[in-house]
């Protein structure tokens, strides 16, 4: 392959293959703004190769240790997963990525200002584990509270040991169960300790649908019994 050191290109893509457990996924990565200072940090420090491989393994990840769908019947059906790195001038400063068209993933360059060059590959892979489990994630057919399917992506990102946990929300932390991101998913992790295998339980019944019920039918305890519960083992109150 190739390496790229000519910038004034305005658009750069790299593509890539993985059989994942006879799973065929097709990664592309597109780098629309190689001049930006972002822009060059990703073709520079990060790379297209790197960002194919993280691709890969949290693609498996999700599947294997997250969700355990070991059979191709239990995925959802992702042909392609499509990155696009750019500086999204029109994207809330505080969103670093998300996912929209269903496997398509914008990536605001931006996220890269002021990161130490010995972090940039961290801070990418930590945000590619949160994105790349909205791509496989069950939500319901959209019934799914946000700050649900959020958390579920946050959670992913704990199990990966990708958070700083300098940082990162503390368990007990929060006013609601379906807050969202690091909130609701430490109150997962929580979950977890009462059913084996909660979330990778709870995403397989969101397959078809929602409901709040869910977690009665996973833990004897309706959600609001579960959230007083964990925020006492905390010492928290509500």
């Amino acid at each position: 392959m190739a390496h790229l050191t000519c910038f004034s290109c305005s658009l750069i893509i790299f593509s890539l293959s993985f059989l994942t457990l006879s799973n065929a996924v097709y990664y592309q990565v597109t780098n629309e703004d190689p001049d930006t200072p972002g822009g060059r940090n990703f073709t520079e420090i990060i790379g297209f190769e790197y960002a194919k491989e993280v691709m890969y393994v949290t693609n498996d990840f999700i599947w294997n240790t997250v969700f355990e769908q070991y059979s191709l019947e239990d995925r959802k059906p992702v042909d392609t997963v499509d990155l696009f790195m750019k500086d999204f001038k029109d994207m809330h400063p505080g969103v670093a990525a998300e996912v929209w068209e269903k496997n398509k993933i914008n990536f605001n360059v931006n996220t890269f200002n002021g990161v130490p060059s010995d972090m940039l590959k961290r801070v990418f892979t930590s945000i590619m584990y949160h994105e790349m489990t909205h791509v496989f994630q069950w939500n319901g057919e959209g019934l799914a509270p946000g700050g649900l399917t959020e958390g579920i992506a946050d959670y992913t990102v704990i199990r990966a040991n990708y958070v700083d946990v300098a940082t990162y929300t503390k368990p007990g932390e929060g006013d609601r169960w379906d807050e969202g991101y690091g909130v609701t998913a430490r109150f997962l992790e929580y979950c977890d300790t009462l059913t084996p295998s909660f979330v990778a339980k709870l995403n397989k019944l969101m397959r078809p649908t929602y409901d709040v019920s869910f977690f009665q039918e996973l833990t004897g305890k309706s959600v609001e019994q579960l959230w007083d519960d964990y925020k006492t083992y905390y010492g928290q109150t509500r």
